[in-house]
């Protein structure tokens, strides 16, 4: 039996699917204004056993993806506020690499090759089947480990789990805890200025705080240190900025 299409309009997702997935459980960012949306995919998502947080603005979605570790996003092109390529290019200028699913009305072909050109992983047209939205989920979750893991002394950057690793043991990151050690990690040893990691984690219009780096700093080296000592810090090169050594 197919699954009934979800649409703008929507109607009521398959019922009676798996109540939990276990290990395919998916942490997903819904971006969408339109509540009968968010309410019906909310729910059929979290009957299969997936974490659902829903963001109903742009400017909201460019901050929370930010802070929040997810492994997709669900993005609707036409918000009230930023249209839904505005936020995808922010994102990616930020160092997100968290994957990206169109799920939009927009279905002209030359919409769809905005949306990929933009930095999207996926583009699904409304309506749709659920079914279908589902496979496309768990393909991009599996999609988002291709990055290669970063090693610096005997931790490891994991891309798919978002984590710094030892042995065992992993500590979760943000996405802008990870796109911090993933700079420094990138440049072992080399001094970088809080300018140049401010601009690579948090962006070139960012009209916040230089501060926020340091305060970032911090959060990744109490994880880090977590992890029990091993020989691998991040140094503060004074009036200048940081480095990561590695035995």
């Amino acid at each position: 039996m197919t699954a009934p299409p979800v649409a703008a309009a929507l109607g009521e997702p398959p019922r009676g699917a798996s109540q939990s997935r276990g290990e395919g459980r998916l942490k997903l960012l819904l971006v969408d204004d339109e509540e009968r949306v968010t309410r019906a995919l909310s729910r059929g998502l979290a009957e299969e056993g997936h974490q659902v947080d829903v963001c109903a603005s742009g400017a909201a979605a460019r901050t929370q993806a930010l802070d929040i570790a997810y492994d997709v996003i669900l993005l609707d092109w036409s918000l009230p506020d930023l249209d839904g390529v505005t936020v995808l290019r922010d994102w990616r200028a930020r160092g997100l690499r968290t994957p990206v699913l169109f799920l939009t009305a927009r279905g002209t072909t030359g919409e769809k090759v905005t949306g990929l050109r933009s930095g999207a992983d996926d583009y699904l047209v409304k309506p749709f089947e659920f079914a279908e939205l589902l496979a496309r989920l768990e393909a991009l979750s599996r999609r988002g480990g291709a990055e290669a893991p970063a090693s610096f002394g005997k931790l490891v950057l994991d891309p798919r789990r978002r984590a710094v690793v030892k042995d065992d043991r992993a500590e979760p990151l943000t996405p802008r805890e990870y796109a911090l050690l993933a700079e420094l990690a990138s440049h072992q040893g080399e001094v970088l200025s809080r300018t140049r990691l401010l601009e690579a984690v948090w962006g070139t219009d960012f009209g916040g705080n230089a501060n926020v780096v340091d305060v970032y700093v911090g959060y990744v080296r109490a994880k880090m240190e977590r992890l029990g000592p091993d020989g691998v810090r991040i140094e503060a090169v004074r009036g200048v900025g940081y480095r990561l050594v590695a035995p």
